[in-house]
């Protein structure tokens, strides 16, 4: 599996009585920088990691691959020269759904056991049903929803074991409509989320339509920014709508530390 935002292994092999493999350095994980930037990101910032985010889950999708567990720790950006693209890392949960010499789909299931993060897993996940594609670009457009509101309405709740907790998140999900969990944000949002529970078991997913979702909400923003620009912005201000990937950190970090 090779591709931007997919690790290179190095090398690999046995160290005495050790499997050793060395894979790419990269940065901090978008939990990680979501924390640092005060568990808050912008609709800019937002749109910008869903671009390469769903770049990531088609790539791992066209090679018969399920990644199933997305989820903000498992992507990470790039250091140095390489910075600017998110990385999606861990795969210990993939699972083949097309067979690599028939191409043929895995069948549908049912009474499956929770496999992921329940915080950001499908509805059908929940429920016990086999993951498809659809899945992974579900528990994407929580992540996004959790980077942009602050937090998800099934957080904090309690329960006495992990069973009964993963039950109390699966009730809150189902009974969330998705127009409240979106409220107060741009409605392509809601749009995305349609979409992915209208796609069959074996539907392929258009991944372009829903980069275009978010490209058009970009760029509508980009002409709000423009309508209301008054003055040259300079850089480390807010507000400035240009695929320019000034995401939040890079202006947290420039106002701290001053140019480089």
């Amino acid at each position: 599996m090779h591709s931007g935002g997919i690790l290179n292994i190095k090398c690999c092999g046995i160290d005495g009585e050790d499997n050793a493999l060395v894979l790419d350095l990269l940065g901090p994980s978008l939990e990680d920088l979501f924390v640092y930037c005060s568990r808050k990101f912008s609709l800019k910032t937002v749109l910008m990691l869903a671009d390469q985010m769903i770049t990531r889950i088609e790539y791992v999708h066209s090679k018969g691959f399920l990644h199933r567990d997305i989820k903000p720790d498992n992507f990470l950006m790039g250091l140095g020269r390489k910075a600017n693209p998110v990385y999606i890392i861990d795969f210990g949960l993939a699972k083949r759904y097309r067979d690599s010499t028939t191409n043929r789909h895995i069948p549908y299931r049912e009474n499956k056991n929770l496999t992921g993060t329940a915080r950001y897993a499908s509805c059908n996940t929940h429920l016990g049903i086999e993951q498809s594609c659809q899945d992974d670009l579900e528990s994407l457009g929580y992540v996004l929803l959790y980077f942009l509101r602050g937090s998800l309405p099934w957080q904090g709740l309690k329960a006495a074991t992990k069973k009964q907790k993963d039950d109390k998140i699966c009730e809150k999900k189902l009974s969330t409509p998705i127009e409240v969990l979106c409220k107060s944000h741009p409605v392509e949002f809601a749009s995305y989320f349609h979409y992915c529970h209208s796609l069959a078991f074996e539907q392929r997913p258009d991944y372009g339509f829903l980069k275009r979702l978010f490209h058009d909400l970009f760029n509508r923003e980009v002409n709000i920014q423009q309508e209301g620009k008054k003055g040259r912005r300079r850089f480390g201000e807010y507000g400035s709508y240009e695929f320019d990937y000034i995401f939040d950190w890079t202006i947290l970090k420039y106002q701290q530390t001053g140019p480089v």
